[in-house]
């Protein structure tokens, strides 16, 4: 008995020294099919799978892939849409990162923060109606929270046969409100969620937070040079719309779907302090002109720098349609007061009603967010919120009850809307990065018996790690 157990042994460890390409055709139809398949393959053969390109990244395969989709997930029958993503492809052993930036997909090849420390793969989802990814004909009932959430679950449950490791959900802005409503509707997909910057709209109509945050964000000095400008855009309207005529003709931007020039150069002009935080930091401020002896065009090339004059035309709106349905719909919009603007503003924030194309009928529901919320709130497992304290977005965040378990939000100090783990404070930064690698199923043991700082496990990368943050404006997260 001894003989052959040993004999047997001796096999298999001639077998472990071979690598793949060692196999013989006897031996691997001896041992049944061989297993190395290419990856590929692996994707495309799930149905409903098809290809669009392959691009060539070291140490990784990159892919752009349609995935077929019910419209309608509720009534599968209705007819399907091909809906977008890619795929970073590191190794099946690895985890993967569930990556959403709540718009369109990058197709270029990106890691997001969690995928670095991990050291994983990771699979990026255009969101529903975002194009191409959009129906046609597009019902527009059918872009809410749940039917976004299903999509990745029904992606998940298709990927994970191949990619059998933990999983982890991110996305940043509304990705990150994306990642949390795939967690409410479907808890049992994911290891863990990692949710950057996330607002959190619980009613609508409560908008107060928001003029807090202003009335103390950064210094009092910047507060009052930042408020002069936009005033006095407001006090310039005259010439200034003249410039935005000139530009408008200039670069073929129309006026259709927010009513007017007028309308659109104002919703720009008061985005202006709100976009400054949102993407600037406070020492920037020093770039920002003197309002009271500041020429006409260094108004204009301070506005048009930090909010964009193309941003309200039908040109710039277009893409955008889709998140604005879902702000007026259900996700909700912030409306702040800015009382040093007086009564120089003729139409205070504009609804997302004004954004979006009048032939598509929007009704908000009431209840959704506060649905979302209150869930987060009790039943919140494994899940990280990191906010920018000087980011607008973060003055409605994501709260954690009593009843929720190794759950945490974190608050990186001095950040804008780019905050990250990499930008918490130390404790929190290793105390995030340690989670995260545990929820992931790789934190090594030492990290685990605390007898070492938690490290990101891959290399830096400064292409793939590179932040896609885009110039979206106040409305936009």
């Amino acid at each position: 008995m001894r003989k052959t157990l040993g004999w047997l042994l001796s096999l298999v460890v001639l077998i472990g020294t071979m690598g793949a390409a060692g196999f013989t055709a006897q031996a691997a139809t001896a041992a049944g099919p061989s297993v190395a398949t290419d990856i590929k393959d692996d994707i495309l053969a799930i149905p409903g799978m098809s290809l669009i390109e392959e691009k060539p990244y070291p140490g990784y395969r990159f892919f752009v892939l349609n995935y077929e989709q019910p419209v309608d997930h509720r009534n599968p029958s209705k007819g399907t849409f091909k809906q977008r993503f890619t795929l970073l492809h590191k190794d099946v052993s690895r985890p993967t990162v569930f990556y959403t930036s709540g718009y369109n997909v990058n197709t270029n090849p990106r890691r997001s923060e969690p995928t670095t420390i991990v050291d994983g793969n990771q699979v990026s989802l255009e969101y529903r109606f975002f194009t191409p990814s959009r129906p046609d004909p597009a019902n527009w009932a059918n872009l809410d929270i749940w039917q976004a959430a299903s999509d990745q679950h029904r992606l998940f449950t298709a990927l994970k046969k191949v990619y059998k490791k933990n999983w982890l959900a991110t996305g940043g802005s509304k990705g990150g409100m994306t990642a949390t409503y795939y967690e409410r509707f479907y808890p049992r997909d994911m290891d863990g969620v990692v949710a950057y910057v996330a607002p959190n709209d619980v009613v609508n109509k409560e908008d107060s937070a928001y003029d807090r945050f202003f009335a103390k964000v950064g210094t009092k000095e910047c507060r009052d040079k930042l408020n002069a400008v936009q005033r006095e855009a407001l006090v310039r309207r005259e010439p200034l719309e003249a410039k935005y005529a000139a530009a408008a003709a200039e670069n073929g931007w129309t006026f259709t779907t927010v009513g007017s020039l007028d309308k659109a150069y104002e919703a720009v002009v008061l985005d202006y302090v709100w976009a400054f935080w949102q993407y600037s930091l406070l020492a920037d401020c020093a770039t920002v002109p003197a309002a009271a002896t500041a020429s006409d065009q260094e108004i204009w090339d301070s506005v048009d720098a930090i909010s964009g004059f193309s941003a309200y035309a039908d040109q710039g709106l277009e893409t955008y349609t889709p998140y604005y349905y879902q702000a007026g719909t259900q996700l909700g919009s912030p409306d702040i007061k800015q009382p040093h603007l007086g009564n120089l503003s003729r139409y205070g924030y504009q609804p997302p009603r004004n954004f979006v194309p009048r032939d598509i009928p929007m009704t908000f529901q009431p209840g959704v967010m506060a649905d979302v919320d209150n869930w987060v709130r009790t039943n919140a497992n494994q899940m990280l919120f990191v906010y920018g304290q000087n980011d607008p977005w973060g003055a409605e965040p994501f709260h954690l009850g009593y009843t929720v378990r190794d759950s945490y939000v974190m608050i990186a100090p001095g950040a804008n809307h780019g905050a990250n783990v990499a930008k918490l404070q130390d404790g929190e930064r290793e105390l995030a990065t340690a989670k995260i690698l545990q929820w992931a199923g790789v934190a090594p043991a030492a990290n685990l018996a605390g007898k070492a700082q938690a490290q990101p496990l891959a290399k830096p990368d400064p292409q793939l790690d590179q932040q896609d943050l885009e110039r979206e404006l106040q409305l936009r997260p």
